[in-house]
């Protein structure tokens, strides 16, 4: 079984912080065999965490957090922007286009653009595989109906930290049974359904500080509009 991070932000992402070789630093700390930086709407660090992941005796597995029309879909083997604020069909239909994987994360989550706001259950069905455990979690009801809805569908079953921040890398991992370690075996195992979920919820001074970071940098870069 393999440990992986499938769904993590860097500083690409407009609420990330930090550069991609700190989380790889922090995955390779936690013992995780892959990572996947899922920043929103770019590849520009997924590219750059594919490049050196190696280094830290990782698997770098490419990827993007898609903001559709409907809400946030993960695109897992995916080195190609996909353009926001498609159709959520349209969106799926993209990712598998480029060979990639979707995954639904958070989807009961409506203040986090979980997919279920705009689309009904058998939509939900479309995907691949379901974001059962996303660590960034309050009271777990959005991750307990995820995962009723995936046990529910047949529909294999991810976990992801949601990390903004390099601290909250391998809070919530998938455990992949693959064949070997390799993204393709690690995608093939994602849609075969040979997973499980393991994750404990991000500490709230973890979370607390993460909220203050993003509100800072976006007030930073309004400014930086403006100016």
């Amino acid at each position: 079984m393999l440990s992986v991070e499938l769904h993590a932000h860097s500083e690409h992402s407009h609420d990330g912080r930090d550069p991609v070789e700190a989380l790889c630093e922090r995955a390779a700390a936690a013992g995780l065999d892959a990572l996947a930086v899922t920043d929103h709407d770019t590849v520009a660090g997924t590219r750059r965490a594919v490049e050196v992941a190696r280094e830290y005796g990782l698997v770098g597995i490419p990827g993007l957090e898609v903001s559709s029309a409907a809400g946030h879909v993960l695109a897992l083997g995916v080195d190609e922007e996909v353009p926001p604020g498609l159709p959520y069909h349209e969106t799926i239909d993209r990712i598998r286009g480029l060979g990639g994987v979707v995954v639904l994360p958070h989807p009961f989550q409506k203040s986090r653009h979980g997919v279920v706001k705009h689309v009904d259950r058998d939509a939900l069905a479309a995907a691949d595989a379901i974001e059962t455990y996303n660590s960034r979690l309050l009271t777990g009801i959005a991750n307990h109906r995820a995962r009723r809805f995936a046990g529910s569908r047949g529909l294999p079953e991810t976990a992801g930290s949601d990390a903004h921040i390099a601290e909250m890398v391998g809070r919530a991992v998938t455990a992949v049974d693959a064949g070997e370690r390799s993204v393709d075996a690690i995608l093939d195992a994602v849609r075969a359904g040979d997973t499980s979920v393991v994750g404990t919820r991000t500490p709230w001074r973890v979370s607390a500080r993460q909220a203050t970071g993003n509100a800072r940098r976006r007030i930073l870069r309004r400014l930086g509009d403006l100016f």
